[in-house]
């Protein structure tokens, strides 16, 4: 019997990303599935970005490209779902690429049903070394009172999640993000994939986490938004936060408060990390100024979490006891493994 041939849009969101943009780009039209469209959404790119888009544009009828004013990635993503025409949504990164049997392996896990997403793993592709990457949760398929027990009640407040909150290494029936718009923030650095895939993810009738399928190829670039030091991840991460708390009011989540706090904490061992390569002298001064903030010291000290990560329990250390000594001894551990790293 002939499969469905369930169109899919790919969505990019393209800023400043000419070095690898181009092999994003062929790693979708070598595709093997072919009933696609691939959607460029240039967000006020000032390199030649918004030209490459263009000129795979004018050869390809399944490439459109939308130009926009910098927004931020969520702008971009949202312009995408606004345009996207697809029965199914993929979101890929304009610096990363994947394989080209991605798209058929996981359309042949569709069943045609409302709210079914499909999750494959990934491959992490550093300067000297590829390592794939398993998310936790097992392979299978997830409906009725199995995905509500061992998915949507443990997505949040975990080390380790069991499903990641990126937008990528997903194909998600468009109707997951009907409603969600409220939720997302253009102005978010860190966490904006959270307030996009959270919500569908709770929405979700049917969720396949396929085995190994390794398609999606992560590129670790260090000047990155995760990877760099950026000077307001500690306020995007309280936007998050805000934002998160509302998505668990308005959905009820039993055991929301205790959830959202302990996901906090998780979030804020991002920060402490992102803190400790701030390259300013006063950078000491700057991670005991948030760390000591009332609300920020009420979550931390009322909120029991599972730190297993040597790393992590060296963060964790720091956020509970953000004295000079301590952080100035993280920050040479952090200095010292970026250096080796290099």
């Amino acid at each position: 019997m002939k499969r469905p041939q369930y169109k899919v849009s790919v969505i990019v969101p393209v800023y400043n990303k000419k070095d690898y943009l181009e092999e994003c780009i062929d790693s979708v039209l070598a595709q093997t599935y072919t009933n696609w469209e691939l959607l460029l959404v240039d967000d006020g790119s000032t390199d030649t970005s918004g030209a490459v888009c263009d000129d795979y544009a004018a050869k390809e009828p399944r490439v459109s490209v939308f130009h926009q004013e910098n927004g931020g990635p969520t702008a971009a993503v949202m312009t995408g779902l606004k345009e996207a025409s697809g029965d199914y949504y993929m979101f890929l990164d304009s610096d990363d690429h994947v394989s080209r049997e991605m798209l058929e392996k996981m359309v042949q896990c569709l069943v045609g049903q409302k709210g079914e997403i499909v999750c494959c793993n990934h491959v992490l592709e550093k300067r000297r070394e590829t390592v794939n990457v398993i998310m936790p949760l097992t392979p299978g398929i997830y409906e009725g009172k199995k995905l509500q027990e061992e998915v949507k009640d443990r997505l949040l407040g975990r080390e380790s999640r069991i499903i990641p909150m990126s937008r990528c290494m997903k194909l998600c029936e468009k109707s997951v993000f009907d409603g969600n718009e409220k939720y997302y923030d253009t102005k978010l650095r860190m966490g904006d994939d959270f307030n996009l895939i959270y919500p569908a993810l709770l929405k979700a009738s049917r969720i396949v986490i396929m085995e190994r399928a390794l398609f999606y190829h992560y590129r670790y670039v260090e000047d990155s938004i995760v990877h760099g030091y950026d000077p307001q991840n500690a306020e995007s991460v309280e936007g998050w936060y805000r934002a998160l708390k509302r998505i668990i009011q308005d959905q009820k989540i039993p055991d929301g408060e205790k959830k959202i706090n302990r996901e906090y904490c998780y979030m804020m061992l991002y920060v402490m990390k992102n803190e400790l390569r701030n390259p300013e002298r006063n950078g000491i001064g700057k991670i005991q100024r948030i760390f000591r903030k009332p609300e920020v010291r009420e979550r931390i000290e009322s909120t029991p979490v599972s730190v297993t990560s040597r790393a992590n329990a060296l963060l964790y250390l720091g956020m509970r006891y953000p004295n000079q000594i301590l952080l100035r001894i993280l920050r040479m551990i952090v200095k010292r493994y970026d250096k080796h790293k290099k």
